[in-house]
């Protein structure tokens, strides 16, 4: 399997481009409206992480700029009824940050704003993935920091306080707004998976 490709952006297009590798050979990549925004001008090189779609019928390049991208493409085409198309859509409907949100909290009109995506398909998005989205948070790996220690818990509480730090951080966001969203729903939650979901929608709710 095609893992990533570099090459010479040769021509950019509403939802392909076009790169030419050292060998010589242009490879056409569906991407993301996104990546397409953030991939340079013709003529520049670049790297594109990439995942291939085998059908009976054509054998398919779809290219990421990064690989958080490409993950959430992959958990995206895992729904039901999402096939790689409608996953671009999704991506390209807002930054990737936003989406996990939107996923983790059930926030159907947001995910409904990709084309194509209704009301039914943003709630089994955020039904079939946000509890995937949580476990992938929790064993993220991420490395703690004594600011877990000013949100204040009891001792049985604190494995799933750090635990939910830890996913938030994953999640994209900083010690400081994780440290504060776990502050504003203190004493409401005691696993770490209602922990993160409360937090998510405190800071929903606050921005």
């Amino acid at each position: 399997m095609i893992a990533m490709i570099e090459g010479k952006v040769i021509e950019k297009s509403e939802n392909e481009v076009i790169l030419m590798t050292a060998g010589g050979v242009g490879y056409r990549l569906m991407c993301s409206v996104n990546t397409l925004s953030t991939l340079p001008a013709a003529g520049e090189s670049c790297r594109v992480y990439t995942h291939m779609n085998v059908r009976e019928d054509a054998m398919e390049l779809y290219g990421f700029l990064h690989t958080e991208e490409r993950e959430m493409f992959r958990r995206l085409i895992s729904v039901s009824g999402i096939g790689p198309k409608s996953a671009l859509f999704v991506l390209g409907s807002m930054p990737l940050s936003e989406l996990r949100l939107a996923i983790l909290t059930g926030d159907t009109a947001a995910l409904s704003r990709a084309p194509g995506v209704g009301k039914k398909t943003a709630q089994r998005i955020s039904l079939e993935l946000k509890d995937k989205l949580t476990q992938d948070a929790l064993t993220a790996g991420v490395v703690m920091d004594d600011v877990v220690i000013s949100v204040g818990s009891d001792a049985p509480a604190t494995d799933a306080l750090s635990e939910a730090l830890q996913a938030l951080k994953a999640l994209g966001y900083s010690p400081q707004e994780a440290t504060a969203a776990l502050k504003g729903v203190k004493g409401k939650a005691e696993t770490a998976d209602e922990m993160i979901k409360l937090a998510l929608r405190h800071m929903a709710q606050q921005g």
